[in-house]
């Protein structure tokens, strides 16, 4: 194995790490080498990223505390459910996938997030925030109910707590009196900056003076007398009245949970008393942990944001060179200048600034820009407000986030008819972050909503132009999709229409949208050269769809095949041949090219597109053969 990096990317040799392959082996080492061990943890992470990509700083900041975790609890039996997962790379190099690694994100190797598929020790999948503490209460009823003895930890981040998922599980939690552990693990940061009132009140808590260790010492010593154990029931009591008479008791202890905290994330022999005493309490417990991320490696620690996801770089020069113009910097750009030409337009993001584009539009307008934090719903019915009072909000939102928000973009925009514009970044395949984050259900879900308009650029240019028609001259909810990454040989401007013949031909009819448009010219031009003539069709919109053009393109040729980057329910190819079969109108001859009924694994969109059949060689190979 090769030497991992320290903080500066210098190389280092492994002496722990090496020895270090299930938790049997951590537990034979002494307290004195776990700071080593952690330090080459560290430069393997550095080392294996800047190689694959992935989420960096998340995981360099959870060092110790993960390895404390390992050392106080058997994920064999204990389960340890992960908010977001983000942080999972350290437990899964101590759970026997070290040697893995290189596979990181890649196709058919390890995921990027917590997978029960590649371990047991991974207790449940993560992806999105804020569900972890509902999924360990499951956990912990049915422990309760099957009489079973395990251990439930769920291990959560400050930026997971804007979510109100988190609240809903924490007020049943503490409420059920099940013997779980929270793990809070409070770095001030989601992916940027935390904001709301959480995260103040985390602030708080970091200079509140800890009464824990002097609370373990006075329960020690009652354990110890005759009928201490009802001494210490009184006493604790009588303490808690005087507390909440004389201090400001934590949000969590308000909830109830037993808080303790902050703990210094960095203090490997800390953390493990810690974790040790919330485990032999027997009650819903809130462990607050302090961590920095991006944690012993200098230019993560500098720019966690930057650092947060990567793709491959040099550790000793970091992250450098200027990046390929994505979909994102457009919709960004164009968010800037009609911004400055309509001051009604607003931008909202939940945690994403910086990924979905909007940080230029943020420094232009500080007040027009709304940061909610982790929180998709609210975004939405939050923009419905301001659409109700006359303003334009853009919400710029992931495709697989968005999920979250659907009753409140039917209930709170829709059913109004209000002039919300949905900035829908990361639809389709977004590849190595996988089956938690291909936007492939969307469509499905957005062609329900009555009175939604949904655009499909297939370039820049025509995100720009749609993005400025959405916002600016349409009328009620509009849905502006386009993926991850840039565009392809595709650069024109099909202009207003719903849908445009972009090639014609007599043979076959090929139908598609947005930058799939690229393969679907690609087959074209494939068949073309085995004599085969296919007219392509783009969908400009595919809320309306333009079933007039599409039908009699497919009366005219004879056949006609429909590809997206979708699940097959619900998309638009059947969508459409719904329609075409009720109008009497549809081809003998006709074929859907989707992602079908399953969920999609990492690895590149590439690499996706051939194995699934939405390349321009397959979708040829599946034209040709309706001839």
């Amino acid at each position: 194995m090769q030497a991992p990096y320290g903080a500066l990317g210098v190389p280092y040799q492994m002496q722990r790490l090496d020895e270090v392959n299930a938790r049997t082996d951590l537990m034979t080492l002494a307290e004195r080498d776990l700071d080593m061990l952690c330090e080459e943890i560290r430069g393997f992470l550095i080392e294996q990223v800047s190689k694959t990509g992935g989420h960096l700083a998340s995981n360099l900041g959870v060092v110790e505390l993960t390895v404390a975790l390992h050392r106080v609890f058997d994920f064999q039996s204990d389960r340890l459910v992960f908010d977001v997962g983000h942080q999972s790379y350290v437990h899964k190099i101590l759970t026997g996938r070290k040697a893995q690694f290189h596979t990181l994100r890649k196709l058919d190797g390890l995921s990027g997030y917590p997978s029960p598929k590649e371990s047991d020790t991974d207790a449940f999948i993560a992806g999105h925030a804020s569900n972890a503490i509902s999924v360990a209460l499951g956990m912990a009823r049915a422990r309760t109910q099957l009489g079973d003895d395990y251990q439930v930890v769920s291990l959560v981040g400050d930026g997971a707590l804007t979510g109100g998922l988190s609240y809903e599980g924490l007020s049943n939690a503490g409420e059920s009196g099940e013997p779980m552990i929270v793990v809070l693990n409070d770095n001030g940061m989601s992916i940027t900056e935390n904001v709301g009132g959480l995260a103040r009140h985390l602030t708080r808590l970091r200079l509140r003076p800890s009464y824990n260790s002097l609370k373990r010492i006075y329960r020690a010593m009652t354990d110890k007398l005759p009928g201490g154990h009802g001494l210490y029931r009184v006493t604790h009591r009588a303490k808690t009245r005087l507390k909440n008479f004389l201090l400001k008791c934590s949000f969590f202890e308000e909830l109830g949970f037993h808080y303790m905290g902050p703990v210094d994330g960095h203090n490997v022999s800390a953390l493990t008393r810690t974790l040790t005493w919330a485990k032999n309490l027997g009650e819903p417990v809130l462990v607050h942990v302090t961590t920095t991320k991006g944690k012993g490696y200098l230019p993560s620690e500098r720019e966690p944001k930057e650092y947060h996801g990567v793709g491959k770089f040099c550790p000793v020069e970091g992250l450098n060179g200027a990046a390929s113009k994505t979909f994102s910097d457009v919709f960004g750009e164009t968010m800037t200048a009609i911004g400055k030409e309509d001051t009604n337009i607003l931008a909202i993001t939940a945690a994403m600034q910086a990924g979905t584009g909007l940080t230029e539009f943020a420094e232009a307008f500080p007040d027009r820009f709304f940061d909610v934090g982790i929180a998709e719903g609210h975004a939405v019915t939050m923009a419905g407000g301001m659409a109700k009072q006359g303003l334009t909000p853009v919400f710029a939102v992931y495709a697989s986030f968005l999920q979250r928000a659907y009753d409140m973009m039917l209930h709170d925009v829709a059913l109004q008819n209000l002039h919300v514009v949905f900035a829908i970044d990361r639809a389709g395949l977004v590849g190595a972050d996988g089956e938690t984050h291909q936007g492939i259900f969307d469509v499905g879900f957005l062609c329900q909503i009555p009175n939604l308009k949904i655009y499909c650029p297939a370039s820049f240019a025509e995100l720009e132009e749609m993005l400025r028609r959405g916002a600016l001259e349409d009328k009620g909810p509009i849905a502006v999709r386009y993926p991850r990454g840039g565009e392809g040989v595709y650069r024109e401007s099909a202009g207003p229409e719903m849908a445009s013949i972009v090639r014609a031909g007599r043979d076959l009819t090929l139908v598609t949208y947005g930058t799939m448009l690229n393969e679907v010219l690609g087959a074209a031009d494939l068949l073309a050269e085995n004599g085969m003539e296919a007219e392509v069709i783009k969908l400009n919109t595919i809320k309306p769809i333009d079933f007039d053009t599409i039908a009699t393109s497919a009366t005219r040729t004879g056949g006609l095949v429909i590809a997206e980057e979708q699940v097959q329910a619900g998309s638009v190819g059947a969508q459409v041949l719904a329609e075409l079969a009720m109008r009497g109108t549809c081809p003998q001859k006709s074929l859907l090219l989707n992602l079908g009924d399953q969920f999609i694994p990492h690895g590149s969109p590439a690499e996706l597109l051939e194995r699934y059949g939405l390349n321009a060689a397959h979708i040829a190979r599946s034209a040709h053969a309706l001839r």
